[in-house]
């Protein structure tokens, strides 16, 4: 009898369990099969750089994951030949950016800056800053390796997809890496922020001066350009790689797609009303200057730039993810949604030792967002708030306030 019981006990504890599996929601019981991540590890081209140099180079049609799929992270970091960390006082990395190209068939393997401006078109973001602005669907500086890029399931970056390809055009992929050898430098927080008289820059890549409020920035550490190192100091070149780890899906009808959208604290924009309607006509800066309270005359217990901008926003759907960019200095930023209530607040994240990913005084990190499936959504034609703060002690020049989000359309 016993014997009995127990057998019954067990079959209809199995019974149970088969009834609980079956009345999950078809997503959840079936994602698990048919979402098989795949992983890729690459390295750039390589980038040689000596004492006090710059590379700012972009890389045409890199090796990168190939067909209709689902992108649900890109990771990278600096390596030397051997495949170890670069520090970031040795090498400082500005940014990595990973853009998206159509480029006519048959000239996909060309440099893409060589090419006719009709033989390739950006397939950039779903974002409002001008073309040729923040066009990039990944991207992170010197926060790259302790800053998340996974986007939950079933939430992915589809790219790919054959109805989307112009025809006679093939889907490339680019890479830009701007890294700044700091060795031997004279000052190394001056180089990483660009200054112009480190640089001995008093003009533009293109040859236009330089305006004389301009103390630093991208346009003072272009690629080729060399900042000041120590009397005396003498150092060899180095080959460096940017790795980069891709983690990605093949596409099907349980993957929600995501739009990236990337807003910039120093967008200069206005309203204009044409036939269709009110439009908006953005100039995101990408950076900006922070002057020092005490050189302004606002100097407070704090000490702290506080930037900010309201943007109409032509879309709507459910935050999937966000993340601000920042530069050493920076105190964390912020997007809010039109009644003040919060979508998302990044805070970096500093290192405090010598080791790669924990370097001391460097953002090695900026905290992110993952909020529960439909809990924020931003509407259609909503005006956001982006705030950026920085500490203003001490001036920074060619600092950034940038804040990246992807936006579901509908949820799973």
């Amino acid at each position: 009898m016993l014997r009995e019981m127990k057998t019954f006990n067990l079959g209809w504890l199995l019974f149970v369990a088969i009834l609980l599996i079956s009345a999950l929601p078809f997503s959840q019981a079936s994602r698990s099969k048919q979402h098989k991540v795949r992983t890729g590890v690459f390295r750039s081209p390589q980038i040689v750089l000596g004492p006090g140099s710059v590379a700012n180079k972009l890389f045409s049609n890199i090796n990168f994951p190939r067909g209709h799929i689902a992108l649900k992270s890109f990771d990278a970091e600096i390596i030397d030949e051997s495949g170890n960390p670069v520090p970031l006082y040795d090498t400082y990395l500005h940014h990595w950016l990973v853009l998206k190209f159509y480029v006519r068939k048959g000239l996909e393997n060309q440099d893409i800056s060589k090419l006719n401006s009709s033989d390739y078109i950006s397939g950039r973001n779903s974002g409002i800053c001008q073309d040729g602005a923040l066009d990039q669907f990944f991207g992170l500086g010197s926060e790259t390796r302790r800053t998340k890029t996974h986007i939950p399931d079933p939430y992915g970056i589809e790219i790919g997809s054959p109805t989307k390809i112009p025809s006679g055009f093939v889907e490339t992929w680019g890479l830009n890496v701007h890294a700044i050898d700091t060795r031997g430098v004279e000052d190394r927080m001056g180089c990483t922020e660009c200054r112009c008289n480190l640089y001995n820059v008093t003009k533009e890549e293109n040859g236009t001066p330089l305006s004389p409020n301009y103390d630093g920035g991208l346009l003072c550490c272009y690629d080729g350009t060399k900042c000041r190192l120590k009397d005396g100091f003498i150092g060899i070149e180095r080959t460096l790689y940017l790795q980069y780890i891709v983690k990605w899906v093949d596409m099907n009808s349980l993957i929600v797609p995501v739009n990236v959208y990337i807003f910039d604290v120093s967008d200069i924009w206005k309203r204009s009303r044409n036939s269709t309607g009110i439009n908006s006509e953005h100039n995101c800066q990408v950076e900006y200057q922070v002057e020092s309270c005490r050189a302004t005359g606002s100097e407070n217990d704090k000490c702290i730039d506080a930037e900010s901008v309201s943007l109409d926003m032509p879309f709507g759907g459910y935050l999937v993810y966000g993340v601000a960019h920042q530069h050493a200095g920076g105190t964390g930023s912020a997007l809010y949604g039109k009644d003040g209530r919060s979508l998302c607040s990044s805070i970096p994240i500093y290192g405090t030792g010598e080791e790669a990913g924990n370097e001391n005084g460097y953002i090695v990190g900026m905290s992110t967002c993952y909020p529960k499936p439909g809990t924020k959504k931003i509407s259609k034609g909503e005006t956001l708030i982006l705030e950026s703060n920085y500490s203003s002690i001490k001036q920074h020049t060619g600092v950034m306030g940038l804040f990246y989000i992807l936006v579901a359309e509908t949820l799973a």
